[in-house]
């Protein structure tokens, strides 16, 4: 494949970041760097990237995210700040109950946990705390 300057500077970006950025933030962060590219040059630059194994791509209910980490993974997602947490949480030991249970053979398995991350659980007071 033939170098291209945007698509270098697009993975630049979507490497130099742990949030799951959206197409809409890299375009954003790339007209920083290159002011007269398009969304549109953005989305198939990403798509080239994510077909190369560069990066992955996922979708979080209707938005897709883009993500450097292309090792398969999970996900916490904290429902006050949208916030993406790269964790493992499914084993070979899951898989092989699923086929057990379920009699169904799953190539792979994503799972995103959605709940509060710690900034902004409330701080349990002394005085609240049952013991």
């Amino acid at each position: 494949m033939r170098y291209s300057r945007q698509r270098e500077t697009i993975a630049q970006i979507v490497n130099s970041t742990n949030s799951h950025p959206t197409a809409e933030w890299v375009f954003n962060k790339t007209k920083e760097k290159i002011p007269n590219i398009s969304l549109g040059t953005v989305y198939r630059n990403l798509k080239v990237l994510a077909d190369l194994g560069e990066i992955s791509i996922f979708s979080d209910g209707n938005v897709t995210r883009y993500d450097w980490n292309t090792r398969v993974h999970d996900h916490l997602k904290c429902k006050e700040c949208d916030n993406l947490i790269d964790v493992q949480l499914v084993n070979d030991n899951f898989i092989s109950k699923i086929k057990k249970k379920f009699d169904f053979n799953a190539d792979s398995v994503e799972i995103t946990a959605i709940g509060t991350c710690n900034k902004h659980l409330e701080p349990r007071s002394k005085f609240n705390v049952r013991q």
